[in-house]
């Protein structure tokens, strides 16, 4: 008998401030120090949008309410460690100061005019691109 597989849910956030957005330098492989959007697992029990907000604070500091929906991203590749399914996220700042924490190695404001030079993890360009902001 086959065992039944699921892929895991997971939470990306595109913040933008002014003409700037923040993101993070992963800590951990995957894509260890690559640029990434604020982001992760959802637990057990919890809704899509507490995670979003969740995780940013573990990774960011900052505390953000979510704006809108930028899209679901399910492409079975997208995660080297395995199938993910991501929803990603629009927010605005509503406190705190940015810094890093959780496993994420450094946060910064990138100037979104220079996103398109950059190299990302996962299927972050693609993302930022739905978005509107490459």
């Amino acid at each position: 008998m086959s065992e039944y597989r699921n892929p895991a849910l997971t939470v990306d956030v595109i913040i933008i401030k002014n003409n700037e957005t923040v993101l993070i330098k992963r800590l951990n492989n995957p894509y260890k120090d690559y640029w990434a959007l604020p982001g992760g697992f959802v637990e057990y029990g919890e809704k899509v949008e507490d995670a979003a907000i969740r995780e940013t604070k573990e990774e960011t500091g900052l505390d953000v309410e979510l704006d809108e929906l930028v899209g679901v991203y399910s492409d079975p590749e997208r995660d080297p460690r395995g199938h993910t399914v991501t929803v990603a996220f629009k927010a605005y700042i509503i406190g705190n100061q940015l810094k890093s924490s959780s496993d994420a190695k450094d946060a910064k404001y990138f100037k979104i005019n220079n996103l398109k030079e950059m190299d990302f993890a996962f299927d972050h360009r693609d993302i930022l691109s739905d978005a509107g902001l490459i």
